[in-house]
């Protein structure tokens, strides 16, 4: 098995969709599926072979609805506190093994599998702190070694996921170019919904 084969995959999908009206964001729908059903998609055929995916807002309805075979489903009943919350319990419940975990956001489905199999190939290349970079300005996914998960579970706060560990290691993280096979935008605002041709 390759270093990278190992790498878990993490999608965090407990938002509830303020500015779309209270909506769990997993359960909107992108090309005629649940956005946490694209999500997972994505990140599994990017080349990561263990997902686990971090439910809050409507979570019963999530797991009731949504075809997530093979996936550890985790409950997060601070899903309200930000994704700071969701990254802590998603970090918590992932495979002791797991060198390292790719973490993608549910809400943004124009990343596709090219930007995860870039990050997993950094990986493989020696990478410990890696995250997609768009014409240079950092976004999604991030992938986290496990040297740094207590580091990134202290820093997970409100809204700022990774966002403390990765300031604090500017010299270890490496940036993964992804302008040309992924676009980064969150899907948060019926405006986005429309462009993207979600509902």
């Amino acid at each position: 098995m390759g270093r990278s084969d190992a790498v878990a995959g993490l999608v965090l999908a407990a938002g509830g969709g303020r500015r779309l009206g209270g909506r769990a964001k997993a359960l909107v729908r992108h090309r005629g599926r649940p956005l946490v059903e694209h999500a997972v998609a994505v990140v599994r055929a990017g080349g990561c072979r263990e997902v686990t995916v971090v439910l809050g807002a409507e979570r019963e309805r999530v797991r009731s609805t949504a075809h997530l075979p093979g996936c550890r489903l985790v409950a997060n009943p601070d899903w309200e506190d930000g994704l700071g919350s969701s990254l802590r319990a998603g970090l918590a419940a992932l495979p002791t093994r797991a060198p390292a975990v790719l973490v993608m956001l549910v809400d943004t489905p124009g990343v596709g599998p090219a930007a995860v199999a870039r990050l997993l190939a950094a990986h493989r290349a020696g990478a410990e702190l890696a995250a997609a970079v768009y014409d240079g300005r950092r976004g999604h996914p991030v992938l986290i070694g496990a040297r740094y998960f207590a580091e990134a579970v202290a820093g997970a706060r409100g809204d700022t996921g990774a966002r403390a560990l990765l300031a604090a290691h500017t010299d270890d993280l490496v940036p993964v170019e992804c302008a040309d096979v992924a676009v980064p935008d969150d899907l948060d605002t019926p405006a986005d919904l429309a462009r993207w041709g979600a509902g």
